[in-house]
Order: structure tokens, then sequence, then C-alpha cells
């Protein structure tokens, strides 16, 4: 999967589970939308600690780069990683 459609399908993810707060589906489908979302942010947040030297190589706000970490994890970060190991400075 590309990171276009990892990102397309968190986004969904994350959709579906704000929608499972407010309307009735099958219990079963609403606690892995919701558990997986508080794993999904807890993992990301995670990873902007153990990425920060990436995640702050953003061209933006620092912020939003961090923002872009929790909702998306080492598909917003590692296009800097690969960047940097190509520069030669890993």
């Amino acid at each position: 999967m590309n990171a276009a459609a990892a990102k397309i399908a968190t986004l969904v993810f994350y959709a579906a589970a704000l929608a499972s707060l407010f309307a009735a589906w099958p219990p079963l489908l609403e606690n892995v939308l919701q558990y997986g979302t508080l794993f999904l942010l807890a993992a990301h947040a995670i990873e902007v600690v153990v990425s920060f030297r990436w995640v702050r190589q953003y061209e933006g706000p620092l912020a939003l780069s961090i923002l872009l970490t929790l909702l998306f994890g080492l598909f917003h970060w590692m296009p800097y990683k690969r960047r940097a190991e190509q520069a030669g400075g890993a």
C-alpha cells in the first residue's frame, strides 16, 4: 500500500470510529474501532518521541508535523528519514 492510500485508510478508520460514537453500530465493531483508534494514537505518540529528529525536518510548523505524525505515524515521517539517509546524514 502506498503512503497516500495508507493515509486515506487511516482517515477512514478515524472517521468510522468517530461515527461509531454517535450511531448505533454492532458492539464488536464499535469496540474494534474505538479501541483501535486509541491504540493507534498511543502508538503514534510513541513514534513522535522515537522519530523526533525526522519529525522536526518537516518544512512547516513543528506542531503540524507532530499532529501529522499522531494521525499517520511513519507514513508522515519516514520520507524525511529516507531523505536524510540518502543525503548521508542519517
